[in-house]
């Protein structure tokens, strides 16, 4: 995406590499809106803790965030024997998937990876290929991101009204988005519509997200608290819901997404607004038969029980407590939508309804690599 940075406009990626110092650099999202950092990881260690410590999320963008976190990992190593560099790889590839279990897109990422390097007959010529299928990924998965725009723009007609659910655009992707890319192409083609962002409590990536990047692309939209959608559908004000995920289930349709993608789309089949996810190829999950299935990662209930803001712009973040003190909290960071509650599924190689996903497996990349 093209942003603007000290006045001045630029584009830049969510997850990018620096090969000379070895290193993963990335957005700090956890500053944004308010302070754009680009911050650099230069061990896998330090790059599995910036996944799960959100520095960079959504699927898309924690699965590049992974692969080239592999590839840093596989280039640190210094020794000589092949069974070693062979251990040390699966090493660093546990510590990168067990950094955030839902999303599908990491443990896509990662095979893809592995299975570049197992054709390497030296230490060197694997570490070569880690990096550029890291890369390979990367710039596939902005491929893939274009062509949902390109399929989904269809759905945004003149002076619609949409509405999104967390964040899945450019920040949860390399680039483009893949919620917010059908967004993107239609504006490119002259349309004008208009957004609501679920804020997404608890933490806000609607808010500070999803309308940050509306912003810098001119697109005109409101943030709405995550209880005010139900009321906006009843009175005729949503035309269409598209929303992200973290994990599509291949078999059955079902939707593993952001906590509050569920309720949405029972209020959207309530109601008779069409609702559509979005996702790239790495999202799909070909072997579980069950949504049940799913591990649902649970966050720490700091997250419910308090917020993070700034006092002014530019300022450093500050954590204020809101709930009763001495409460507990839950804080299931997904939940899981029936297939049945989906319009269809926006990916690049067209859309399709929940239940069609199996019959065009082979279309859409089984088995995977």
């Amino acid at each position: 995406m093209n942003v603007t940075i000290h006045g001045r406009r630029r584009h830049v990626r969510t997850v990018e590499f620096d090969a000379r110092r070895n290193a993963v650099r990335l957005i700090d999202q956890r500053l944004l809106p308010h302070r754009f950092r680009v911050v650099a990881k230069r061990d896998y260690r330090a790059t599995a803790r910036v996944i799960r410590d959100m520095v960079v999320r959504g699927a898309p963008a924690i699965a590049a965030a992974a692969a080239y976190g592999l590839a840093q990992g596989a280039r640190a190593f210094r020794g000589r024997s092949l069974p070693a560099f062979a251990r040390h790889v699966d090493r660093v590839a546990r510590a990168l998937l067990a950094a955030r279990p839902t999303a599908v897109d990491p443990a896509n990422a990662l095979r893809q990876v592995r299975a570049a390097i197992k054709t390497g007959t030296t230490i060197a010529a694997q570490q070569r290929l880690a990096l550029a299928a890291a890369r390979a990924f990367a710039d596939a998965s902005v491929a893939e991101c274009a062509a949902i725009g390109r399929h989904g723009a269809a759905l945004i007609r003149p002076g619609m009204r949409v509405l999104t659910h967390c964040n899945a655009g450019w920040l949860a992707t390399v680039d483009i988005g893949t919620a917010t890319a059908p967004l993107y192409a239609a504006q490119a083609r002259g349309r004008r519509f208009h957004v609501f962002c679920d804020e997404t409590r608890p933490r806000c990536q609607g808010a500070s997200l999803t309308a940050w990047e509306l912003a810098q692309q001119g697109i005109p939209h409101q943030i709405i608290a995550d209880n005010a959608a139900g009321h906006l559908m009843q009175r005729g004000e949503i035309d269409l819901l598209i929303v992200g995920s973290d994990r599509v289930l291949g078999r059955t349709g079902e939707v593993a997404n952001k906590i509050g993608t569920y309720t949405k789309a029972v209020l959207a089949r309530r109601h008779r607004v069409p609702f559509y996810v979005a996702i790239p190829l790495s999202s799909l999950d070909w072997s579980l038969r069950s949504g049940r299935e799913i591990p649902i990662e649970e966050r720490a209930a700091s997250e419910v029980l308090g917020a993070w803001g700034v006092r002014r712009r530019g300022g450093a973040p500050v954590y204020v407590r809101i709930a009763n003190p001495g409460s507990g909290a839950r804080n299931p960071a997904f939940d899981v939508t029936p297939a049945e509650l989906i319009t269809g599924i926006i990916t690049p190689r067209g859309i399709f309804r929940p239940r069609e996903l199996w019959r065009h497996r082979r279309r859409l990349g089984w088995p995977p690599r």
